[in-house]
């Protein structure tokens, strides 16, 4: 099963979005260059999600804060 893909993570410019394994910028393990893969948000906002088809639903908020499953 693939890890959940966040749709804002905090600090998305420390990780490598290319593939299931999330590397830490300074270590790559996939090998695909020497660059990172930016996270959709870094590109597009943070409402990234809401353009196009990506196959991801949105999580639902309570007013506590917490998700709903």
């Amino acid at each position: 099963m693939a890890k959940k893909f966040p749709l804002n993570p905090s600090h998305p410019e420390r990780i490598c979005w290319g593939c299931d394994k999330y590397c830490p910028v300074d270590s790559l393990a996939c090998g695909n260059g020497s660059d990172r893969t930016m996270h959709p948000s870094e590109v597009l906002g943070d409402d990234w999600y809401t353009v196009g088809d990506w196959g991801l639903e949105p999580e639902q908020e309570t007013v506590a804060g917490t998700a709903t499953a």
